[in-house]
C-alpha cells in the first residue's frame, strides 16, 4: 500500500508528519536558505521544462492546461528518470511535495500528488 501524499509551499514550517520533505520546482525558491529547507530531495527533473512553467506563468485559468502539457511531460525521456524515482519514494514513505508558488493547489505539486495517487492505485 502506498504512503500518504501531501503538498504545501516550503516557505511553511517542518514538521513530522510530513516524512520525506521533495522539494519539486525546478528553480531555487526566492528568500529560502538550503539549511532552513528541511528538505530530504529536490528532484528539479521532475518540474515542469521551462518552456511550460514560462507559458503557465501561475495562471489558474491556463491550469487545466498546464496539467495536461505537465502529464505528458512526466512521460519524455527528460522527465522520466525522476518521475519514476518519485514513484518510488510514494510507493514506500509520506511525502510531501514542496513548492514555492503562492498558489500551491495550482502547481506541479498537485498534479503531481493526484498523479502520485492514481499510480498507487493501479
Amino acid at each position: 500500500m502506498a504512503a500518504s501524499i501531501a503538498y504545501r509551499r516550503i516557505y511553511e514550517e517542518a514538521s513530522p508528519q510530513d516524512g520525506q520533505r521533495i522539494l519539486v520546482d525546478r528553480v531555487w525558491p526566492r528568500g529560502m536558505r538550503k539549511e532552513d529547507a528541511h528538505l530530504d530531495e529536490w528532484l528539479r527533473d521532475v518540474a515542469p521544462s521551462t518552456g511550460l512553467r514560462r507559458w503557465y506563468g501561475h495562471d489558474p485559468d491556463r491550469f487545466a492546461e498546464f496539467r495536461r502539457r505537465y502529464l505528458a511531460e512526466l512521460r519524455d525521456a527528460e522527465h522520466r528518470e525522476a518521475a519514476g524515482h518519485l514513484r518510488e519514494l510514494a510507493a514506500h514513505d509520506r511525502l510531501t511535495l514542496l513548492t514555492a508558488t503562492k498558489d500551491p493547489e495550482h502547481s506541479q505539486a498537485a498534479v503531481l500528488a493526484e498523479w502520485l495517487a492514481r499510480k498507487a492505485e493501479r
